[in-house]
């Protein structure tokens, strides 16, 4: 089997959120319309194909890196998966004391929370080895600039939606996550551009 490059997974991800995200608007609502649990239950798991989609890729990933790597990897799924234990566990004590009103809805966001908190986690350890994220030798894959506001997009056709739908609390989640990656884009193109002038002036120095 070929292995996977930086290049092809990143793309492969972002296009099974795309998948995600447009089941998540436009199919799972019709299960609160439909008659017949086996219909119901049909189109309320569509989002989950996507999402499983990316664990085997998740796991075709790790399994494929070096030693190093999967440290990493393991290390940034560790502290995702504690921390995700950890916020439900305070959310499951203060719900069964009625300190909090928690709709089982609030589940849905268990595994955005989990890869935020990976990611983040990994991205700190590459960057505590002298790496960028994402980032393997030879293997550059998407610009983090270009990742970043293809997120942008994606959060802004939610924020699109739940305005539509007149859901306020949805739409500024989303809004604000919009602009928080289109901000990180510019961060990103802008330190793109002064390692490339770097380079340049490196190569005419040389």
């Amino acid at each position: 089997m070929t292995r996977l490059s930086n290049k092809s997974y990143q793309w492969q991800t972002l296009l099974s959120m795309s998948v995600y995200i447009v089941l998540l608007l436009l199919v799972w609502p019709l299960a609160r319309t439909v008659e017949g649990w086996a219909a119901k239950g049909l189109l309320a798991l569509a989002p989950v194909l996507p999402m499983l989609y990316l664990f085997m890729l998740m796991a075709r990933r790790i399994r494929e890196s070096d030693e190093l790597e999967q440290r990493m990897h393991l290390v940034a799924l560790g502290v995702a998966t504690m921390l995700t234990a950890a916020l439900s566990l305070v959310g499951g004590f203060l719900a069964a004391a009625h300190v909090l009103a928690i709709d089982g809805s609030i589940l849905i966001w268990v595994f955005p929370l989990m890869m935020a908190s990976y990611g983040i986690t990994r991205s700190l350890l590459v960057r505590r080895y002298g790496g960028d994220m994402f980032a393997c030798a030879g293997d550059s894959g998407i610009p983090g600039y270009v990742r970043a506001l293809l997120i942008a997009v994606l959060m802004a056709v939610v924020a699109v939606f739940a305005y539509v739908k007149n859901d306020d609390q949805l739409w500024g989640v989303f809004a604000g996550m919009a602009a928080a990656f289109i901000a990180f884009a510019v961060l990103q193109l802008i330190r793109h551009r002064r390692q490339k002038a770097a380079l340049a002036d490196d190569r005419r120095q040389g």
